[in-house]
């Protein structure tokens, strides 16, 4: 073989080895493109006080998180002072990602002694799930020494693999965090609603030293 053709065939080994290396990163970079990030949905939750501002504290206003974030701690605290907390509650879904589940939240008084401290909007409400923040019906809890107390019961139907875990746990008198059939848990441990299995949290704060905090999240299993 002479010098010639030596440096030919050098340079078409070259020529191909390059547009080899050209096909497979075109194919790489089409196969990343292929496969889109969903977003995954944020559940959440809207707390206000209407009186004194001291039964209503933590993340007040709006507040949003993605799993496995939970939302940042509202604080309900409500007594005799004057006034009561806000709360409404929503799930942003921009890529449709639970496309088919249905959350709702169940808002009543323990019994009919206690449907003053409930507020006026009680029964169930769906928790809307769109592709915008925004958010269901307002629900109003000023329990204090009267008895009886409130119930919120959230339910979660529609898919199998769609989760909200709960949590709802005292930072001081833990009678006011539960009840005898909704016993409160412990700091980071939570409940999950899910197909067939709703979860009651109940309210019960008065003059009691302590309060109580609230997170939630949602999630794919």
């Amino acid at each position: 073989m002479t010098r010639l053709q030596r440096t030919r065939r050098l340079a078409c080994t070259l020529a191909a080895t390059a547009l080899a290396t050209a096909c497979l990163s075109g194919t790489a970079a089409h196969a990343t493109q292929a496969t889109p990030q969903v977003a995954a949905p944020e559940i959440g939750v809207q707390f206000n006080p209407d009186g004194d501002a001291g039964q209503c504290t933590g993340a007040t206003g709006q507040q949003w998180a993605a799993s496995p974030d939970w939302t940042p701690a509202i604080r309900i605290d409500t007594d005799n002072r004057p006034g009561g907390c806000q709360l409404a509650f929503g799930v942003y879904d921009p890529d449709h990602a639970i496309d088919g589940a249905a959350i709702s939240y169940t808002f009543l008084p323990s019994s009919d002694d206690a449907a003053g401290q409930c507020g006026d909007y009680q029964g169930t409400f769906p928790m809307p799930i769109k592709r915008i923040r925004t958010f269901g019906h307002t629900v109003r809890i000023d329990s204090d020494n009267r008895p009886g107390y409130c119930n919120l019961t959230f339910t979660v139907s529609g898919r199998d693999d769609v989760g909200l875990d709960v949590q709802f746990y005292a930072d001081g008198d833990a009678g006011q965090c539960g009840s005898p059939d909704h016993p409160p848990l412990p700091k980071d441990q939570y409940q999950t609603a899910y197909d067939g299995n709703p979860v009651t949290i109940s309210i019960d704060t008065d003059g009691r030293s302590g309060g109580c905090q609230f997170m939630l999240r949602v999630r794919r299993f």
